[in-house]
């Protein structure tokens, strides 16, 4: 068996969903543009440089959840997927997937975006297994904060490990393991598989990659 692993923006998706969502949201007129668009940029700028605050980053980005319905949020992310997500979604990308799948690879997208906004995406690559940042819910709402560790840097380690020791499994279970990822901030997890793939790497991932001979796959060029 083998394990492939999947970051999900600016790796499957020629785009980031977290900034896009704040983005749509902004657009809608849900959000201030005032107040939001210059931070939503700046905490992109700071992922992309591997920067980011994780814990300010998230009562930014997971605040809109607290102060809406469910029902409304989703309705709102549905016509996210149809406008912004699926036509973002490549031959390439599926290809790479599919790959995996059809060989019975255990497929998985781990990522540091929440799972309210990723879960529909990973459906519509047709992959089951998520790990993502998990929003707390009480009573069926969003609160507004984290519940439990963001997958985040290091983080995707550690979540990563907890899964598979909830299922019985190991490293030593799979005879290949397999990672796509564009971000500098995935080094950790790059580290751990036997098989690290620098997806439309960010220039310092790419400068590593090459250093260390790992492939580098262009998937949008």
């Amino acid at each position: 068996m083998k394990l492939a692993l999947f970051d999900l923006d600016n790796t499957l998706l020629p785009m980031d969903s977290d900034h896009g969502w704040s983005q749509f949201l902004i657009e809608l007129g849900v959000l201030d543009r005032d107040e939001f668009e210059a931070r939503n940029n700046q905490f992109y700028a700071d992922y992309k440089a591997g920067c980011l605050d994780i814990d300010a980053f998230l009562e930014f980005q997971l605040r809109p959840l607290k102060t809406h319905t469910r029902q409304q949020l989703d309705a709102w992310h549905a016509r996210y997927m149809d406008e912004v997500i699926r036509p973002n979604i490549k031959p390439a990308a599926i290809e790479l997937v599919n790959k995996h799948q059809a060989e019975g690879d255990l497929c998985m997208i781990i990522t540091a975006t929440n799972s309210f906004i990723t879960r529909p995406i990973a459906n519509a690559f047709g992959i089951e297994h998520l790990i993502a940042t998990e929003p707390e819910v009480k009573a069926g709402e969003f609160t507004g904060g984290v519940s439990g560790l963001p997958s985040f840097r290091e983080g995707k380690v550690t979540r990563l490990n907890a899964w598979l020791k909830a299922r019985n499994l190991d490293w030593q279970n799979f005879e290949r393991s397999y990672f796509y990822s564009d971000s500098i901030n995935d080094l950790p997890l790059l580290e751990c598989v036997s098989h690290p793939v620098a997806a439309n790497p960010d220039p310092t991932l790419a400068g590593i990659a090459r250093e260390r001979q790992w492939p580098i796959l262009e998937l949008f060029k």
